[in-house]
Parts: C-alpha cells; structure tokens; sequence
C-alpha cells in the first residue's frame, strides 16, 4: 500500500476529507492488525477514538505530521517477540539494534518504577515506527542519538498547531515556533516535562533514542493506565496522537512486532516511503473528477451488410451511491497532566548535616531535600521516597527501611529519625522521587559504642599465691557520666615501665578451650558494669598489671599480687 503522510490539525473540510480516505484506505487494508473495532489479545474493546478537532492541540509532538504506512500483508516468518530470530521474514519487521535495545530497555525500566503499567516494548516500536521510521533506519550513534536532527514542520498555525517557541531554539534550533524533535517526536514543552535520561549519560536528550524511549514509555503509562487492557492501551497511544487513523496504524504495527521481529544493523533498516501527497488515491474524496483520465474509448464496430442485429439489452441503472454516512462528533481524551513527581527534576541537599551515630543511638539530624522543576521552581505535592542502603542495621524509628513522604508547598521533605543498628561502619540514605529516576544519596556512618572512663568497682587488694585464683575482679564503664553498656573491652596483662608491652608471664586466663591467655576481649553489660574470667595466679612472686582499655580509650590498670607458696599452703 503506498505510504501516506497524515498531518493533524488541519483545518476546514480538508481534514474530514483526509482522514475519511485514510480511514478507508486503512480498513480495506489486509495488513494485520488493521481491522475494525481493533480488538486486544485479551478480547477486550478498545476505548472509542475520533479524529482530532481542528482547534485542539495534541498530545506529545504538538500533532506535527506522521507516516501512516502500514506492515506487509505477509507476517515474519516465526512468532515471538525474539531479537535473535534469523533475518528471513520481511524487511520490514527488522528494528535496528540500538533503537531495539532502547525500547527493550525502557520496557525493564518502567516495569522496576511502574510494574502494574505492564508496557510492552512493541509499543514503543510500533509509536517509533511511525513517528519516526525507527529513528530514520537506525541512523544512530554508539549512544543512541540521532546522527541528524529529526525536526517536525515549525508549528506555526499554519495548517498544525500555533506552538511558540518554549526553548528557545534549545532543542528544535527555532526560537520562533516549536517543532516535534527526535526519534518519537516530543515537541520542547513536553519535553521539559517528560524527558528522561534512559543511557545514563547525566543528560535528558529528545535525539537520544534511549530517553526519547524511556519518556514515551512513561508518558504512555501516565494516570495509572494498565497497558494489558485494550481500553487503556488505546488510551494512551490517543493520547499521543489524539485520532483514529493514527490510533489504527500504530495498532497495526503494535500487532505485527507483536508477530516476530528480529534485529538488524544500525542504519539498515526500512524507511518509510513517504511523506506523500496528502490524496492517497486517484480519486478525490469530495466527488470530483479524477485525476487519473479515463481510458479513451474503443470505436464500435459497424455491422457486416445482410447480417441481422440483435437488439441489445439496455442496461440497467446502477445503484446510485449510497449517501455518505455523517461524521460521528469527535470526542476528546485529554492528555493526562503530569503528576507533581512527574515535574520534578532534581532533588537537592537543603541542608543536611553530616549524619553519624553511634550504635544504638539515633542520628543527630535528618535527611533533607529540596524537590524542583525545570525552571527552578519548588514542586509541591512530589512523593519523596528515603531508603536505608548497604550492609547496615540501620533504619528509620519504627524499623522502617523505606519511608514515601510527599515534598510540602515549599518543595521540601525530610526523612523520619533515623536509629543505629549494632553493625558500624557506613551505608547509605537514598533519596529518590517515585516513579523516576530523579534521585540524590547521603553518606551515614554507625561508629562503635563508647566509654569516657572505667574504674574497678572493688577495693580489696588481690592477691593469690602461685596456682591459686584471683578474687572475682568487676569494673564499670561510663560515657558522658551514664552507663556504657555493651562497650568493647580489651584486658590485658601488661609489663610494668614507660613503654608497657604484652606481659608473657604472670597472671592468666584461659579461653574456650581451656588454653591460657593473657590478652582477652570482653564487653560490658548494659548497665555498664563488666565482671572479668576467673585469673590464676602464675610466675615468679611479684605484682603485675593488667590493663583495661575501652573503646572510645578509657583505661584503668589493676595490680593482681603473686605471692610464692609457703609450707602451709604446699601441703
């Protein structure tokens, strides 16, 4: 069938003209997909589309001009959705790599942030295949941007939408009027609204296949939509592009990449071969005479002398055609609006403080943020998700690790109070606008409980003779004057001088497996107090020192007494 160019928004009698021969063109089409009412794979009816009025904007690319060319009749030669099938079935059911890669791309992404939306990347091969003609054969980039710019016609009123221009010339280079820019024809205003950084470059880019993807798969899931249902599926591609004929090309694609597909090269793939004449046929939609002249007449032939004629049989009038049907009044889907998380496109630090606590312990401060638009300005009512990453304990009062709160009219959130867990070390506080990529990270760390000071509770000298055990030694641990429970405590027997080293000789304990040890590492209780193993007195007689050090540094040092063995205490 030949390749059309539909416009929208022309105005007058035109417009029904056009789109009544597009409509007919495509509903005597075998193509699949093309047959009316289009009905979904589920057997659900799609939701009533009309063509768009004269006077109404449209949806993402300001109703700038489409390709309505519609799939071969022949289907590719295998089902599935595969991009290694073999390239054997039509040409025209390859999608460059790349662009392919986008879309698939964009499909994971939505269904991490927006699961119920359930978006198929068919989809969004079936709205680039029209837009766009796959980002003209896959004329693309290592990244995936646009080897040339895309531009739709200025959208001067002259026969499309009046669009002045909203980007100064940033995206379209027309400081003028707005032009549809890019792989799926986002005019600038949508843009600055819906675009998305899909390739992870830092930059939201409409010539970038990969963003341009990402932000029609989000703006086709917009108000909740669940695209398995045909009734919201045709919905949304309406909200693209608010007309019928465009809502049954972009099904006739969605059906066929539906079929198979597989993928080819960057660049290889099939244009479009338009854009046309507006007229898609030899005969004019209005009733007028054909631009295709009528075959010229043979002459008739005279009959032979003496030979008899028969009267021949008049012919019998046709069927007057039959009157044309009147246009059913348009109706109007409204292009969802963009919800407050949707406008947001940063999220800035509004004075977080440096966040550490000790274990246990709740952090000084919260995480603070700052939710704004393009322009700069505070988004209200944005839905702010802070979430507790890493290997951490860590979470927010009420053990909460995730907590959604909405931005107020300035634009801020802050996160509930955040605890300590026991693990020390650093993780991270993530803040992230819902349902977008739109995120910022915080660095936190949980150091170990402390003590300021620790004494020996006991005022009895202790003293053993060789062999014998020490009296039950105790000592408390405080910080800031209260308890430290469950501090770090390091025992151990020390050599007496300025530069004390680990005491080999003299008092023990022992560990687990009966061994003796002179060094041991221990924790106090939660009220602070610490009552030490058993030690057995050992070596030469003498005093020796055993030395107690706490996290955070306090020390205290105990003298444990040898006294050698008299007769009495040998027998």
């Amino acid at each position: 069938m030949a390749a059309q160019f539909g416009r929208r928004l022309y105005r007058g009698a035109a417009t029904t003209a056009v789109a009544a021969v597009a409509v007919a063109a495509l509903s005597a089409s075998q193509a699949p997909g093309a047959p009316s009412p289009v009905v979904a794979a589920d057997g659900d009816q799609p939701a009533a589309g009309s063509s768009t009025p004269a006077d109404q904007g449209g949806g993402v690319s300001g109703d700038s001009p489409y390709y309505t060319d519609l799939p071969p009749l022949n289907t590719p030669d295998k089902p599935g959705s595969s991009a290694d099938l073999p390239v054997t079935g039509p040409a025209e059911s390859g999608i460059p790599a790349s662009v392919l890669a986008a879309y698939k791309k964009a499909e994971r992404t939505v269904a991490g942030t927006d699961a119920a939306c359930r978006l198929p990347w068919q989809l969004l091969a079936a709205i680039g295949k029209v837009e766009s003609g796959q980002a003209r054969g896959g004329r693309v980039d290592a990244q995936g941007t646009t080897l040339s710019p895309i531009l739709g016609p200025a959208l001067d009123g002259n026969g499309f939408a009046l669009i002045k221009d909203t980007d100064n010339g940033a995206y379209d280079g027309d400081r003028t009027h707005d032009r549809a820019v890019g792989p799926m024809q986002f005019i600038p205003s949508t843009w600055a609204t819906w675009g998305q950084d899909g390739n992870g470059d830092g930059r939201k880019d409409p010539n970038n296949v990969y963003d341009a993807a990402l932000a029609a798969g989000r703006y086709l899931c917009a108000g909740d939509r669940d695209l398995s249902t045909a009734a919201d599926l045709d919905r949304a591609v309406l909200s693209y592009n608010h007309s019928d004929v465009y809502l049954r090309t972009v099904r006739s694609w969605f059906t066929y990449y539906n079929r198979g597909t597989h993928e080819v090269p960057d660049g290889s793939g099939v244009l479009p071969t338009g854009p046309t004449s507006r007229n898609p046929g030899p005969s004019r939609p209005d009733g007028g005479p054909s631009s295709t002249p009528s075959p010229t007449p043979s002459p008739s032939k005279t009959p032979k002398p003496g030979t008899s004629t028969k009267p021949t049989k008049p012919t019998e009038p046709s069927d007057p055609s039959p009157e044309p049907s009147k246009p059913k009044p348009p109706t109007h889907t409204p292009t969802p609006a963009p919800t407050p998380s949707q406008k947001v496109t940063a999220l800035q630090n509004d004075g977080t403080g440096t966040l550490t606590a000790t274990a246990g312990e709740k952090f000084d401060g919260t995480v603070k943020v700052r939710a704004h638009d393009a322009l700069g300005k505070p988004v209200a009512k944005a839905q702010v998700t802070f979430t507790v990453v890493g290997d951490t304990d860590a979470a927010f009062d009420g053990g909460s690790k995730a907590v959604t709160l909405d931005t107020g009219a300035d634009g801020k959130a802050s996160s509930p109070v955040l605890r300590a867990g026991e693990k020390t070390g650093e993780f991270t506080v993530r803040a992230t606008v819902k349902g977008t990529s739109v995120a910022t990270t915080f660095k936190a760390t949980v150091t170990a409980r402390q003590a300021d000071a620790i004494a020996r509770t006991g005022t009895t000298e202790l003293t053993a003779v060789a062999g014998a055990t020490f009296d039950d030694i105790t000592v408390a641990a405080t910080y800031k004057g209260k308890a430290a429970g469950k501090v770090a405590v390091t025992a151990t027997m020390i050599t007496d001088g300025d530069d004390p080293a680990v005491n080999d000789k003299g008092p023990y304990c022992t560990d687990d497996d009966g061994n003796p040890v002179r060094t041991i590492e221990l924790t106090t209780a939660a009220d602070g107090s610490l009552k030490l193993p058993k030690f057995y007195a050992d070596g030469p007689a003498g005093t020796y020192k055993l030395r107690l050090t706490t996290e955070g540094g306090a020390t205290v040092t105990i003298d444990l007494t040898v006294e050698e063995r008299t007769a009495t205490a040998a027998s």
